[in-house]
């Protein structure tokens, strides 16, 4: 038994054959007779201009918005992307006689600079209207400073500065700082903390000092204190006090003796730290006092007692209260050793704290610790802040802003006016009567939104500050084609080359 094909299929495998072999035959053909450089340049279209054959001035020249080195004297595709060609109109600045006559009858679109047609319609890449172009000017409206690179002026209409959402700005001096933020914790003064010790061992029998965080004001008792060598140095002062008073009508050596007695025993009493007013309190009623009151030396608030006080033996160097002032904190800070440079001692801040909003504390660097951390290669910085009505409690956090000045009366610009390729850097530079051109600039130092221009403009220049791009894009197109325009002279200086 024989399989034979059906009928069907044969006449549509031929038909598909001889559709494949038709567009082969025409591939073939467009490759061996096209040629993909057949392109006209815009120099010739110019020198064209100039020739005697006539021809209209407004003839548009083609050209691919992706790839504008490719021009074209027909409507096409771009042979490098595919794209369609849009139409341009001849250069501005190689025949000013002719562009300032026509370049009022040229319409272009807002988004899309390079497209330019001879009559009012729609962009053919966003499908934006297009609106009239406006005359160049006659004449440069502003030279670049001396060492400035300038690209070529690009006019934009009023109204098409708007679509653009346009803004400028002057170029002015100013400080340059540098914003540094770090957080940190608020501890006791350590200048303002004191212990309160005796110089002598006695027992404690009465305590005035009863809980943690007591406020104390200085001379305020603190506690009493029995001491059997407190009470022995009272009489040997009332002692001598009694012997210097019977020798009064004595000669002067007795006297000096007696008094030399009295004077010795004050003294030993001073050492134990006891008060002057205590000293001539005992003087004054002439009897010993069985305990002495032990006072704080420093105002503020008790940040630590031992336990069991009343009742205790002490002796000297035993640490029994510490007092912490509150007048001022200490705030302990890090930060990086990058920024160290920008901040030494002396060096203020501003401090916030979550638990005071609205309200702000100024901060003094009081010391920087000589050594770095080995785990978070940061170094810790103490700023001592005032604490007025004391509403600052230890174990707070805070915010801590450094803004030191980096450099003084530069001229600068904010940063995002900057175009930035890598090489070079370039701003826009408004140079009146709807008229712009990019320049190339030298920066030097940044912080705080702004920029330091070290060369290429002066304070007083009024610059693009938004938008830029579109008009930076526009004057490379131009520079693009007038590059190649003059390329192509230098090549063929009779015309007859072809791209």
């Amino acid at each position: 038994m024989s399989i034979r094909p059906r009928p069907g299929r044969l006449r549509g495998s031929a038909r598909t054959a001889a559709v494949l072999g038709l567009l082969a035959g025409v591939l073939v053909t467009a490759l061996v007779t096209l040629d993909p450089f057949e392109l006209t340049t815009i120099d010739e279209r110019l020198r064209g201009l100039d020739d005697d054959r006539p021809r209209a001035i407004a003839e548009p020249i083609w050209t691919c918005p992706m790839h504008p080195q490719i021009i074209e004297s027909e409507p096409g595709s771009c042979p490098i992307c595919g794209m369609d060609l849009v139409p341009v109109a001849d250069d501005p600045g190689s025949h000013e006689d002719h562009a300032k006559g026509n370049r009022e009858e040229l319409w272009t679109c807002p988004m899309h600079p390079a497209v330019v047609e001879p009559t009012q319609g729609s962009c053919p890449i966003c499908g934006m209207d297009l609106v009239p172009m406006a005359a160049e000017p006659d004449g440069p409206t502003a030279a670049a400073p001396p060492g400035a690179t300038q690209g070529p002026v690009v006019r934009i209409d009023p109204a098409v500065q708007q679509n653009m959402n346009l803004t400028t700005e002057t170029v002015r001096r100013r400080d340059i700082r540098r914003t540094i933020r770090t957080v940190g914790y608020l501890n006791y003064d350590e200048d303002r903390m004191v212990t309160v010790t005796t110089k002598y061992a006695g027992y404690v029998e009465k305590v005035f000092v009863n809980y943690l965080g007591q406020p104390v004001g200085r001379g305020e008792p603190l506690f009493e204190v029995f001491s059997p060598e407190l009470v022995q140095t009272q009489q040997e002062l009332l002692s001598a006090v009694s012997y210097a008073e019977r020798l009064s009508g004595a000669s002067p050596q007795t006297r000096e003796r007696a008094e030399a007695l009295v004077e010795a025993a004050r003294q030993r009493l001073e050492f134990w730290d006891v008060s002057d007013d205590q000293i001539e309190g005992l003087i004054h009623r002439g009897a010993i006092v069985r305990t002495l009151e032990v006072a704080a030396p420093a105002s503020g608030v008790v940040m630590k007692r031992m336990h069991g006080l009343e009742g205790m033996r002490i002796v000297p160097g035993m640490d029994v209260i510490h007092i912490a002032g509150l007048d001022t904190l200490w705030l302990a800070v890090e930060v990086y050793t990058n920024q160290l440079p920008w901040i030494r001692e002396g060096s203020t801040a501003t401090v916030t704290l979550t638990y005071l909003p609205g309200e702000t504390f100024t901060g003094r660097v009081r010391f920087v610790e000589p050594e770095v951390s080995e785990t978070t290669r940061t170094v810790r910085l103490t700023l001592e802040v005032p604490n007025p009505g004391r509403r600052l409690r230890v174990g707070m956090y805070a915010t801590v802003v450094f803004e030191p000045v980096e450099v003084r009366d530069a001229v600068t610009v904010p940063s995002q006016s900057v175009l930035r390729t890598g090489e070079r850097n370039v701003v826009v530079v408004a140079l009146g009567d709807g008229s712009f051109a990019p320049r190339e600039v030298t920066l030097g130092r940044e912080g705080d939104g702004v920029v330091q221009v070290l060369d290429g403009l002066e304070a007083g220049d009024t610059i693009v500050t938004s938008a830029q791009f579109l008009i930076d894009s526009e004057s490379n197109l131009r520079e693009a084609i007038l590059k190649m325009a003059a390329a192509s002279r230098a090549e063929s200086p009779t015309g007859d080359h072809r791209h």
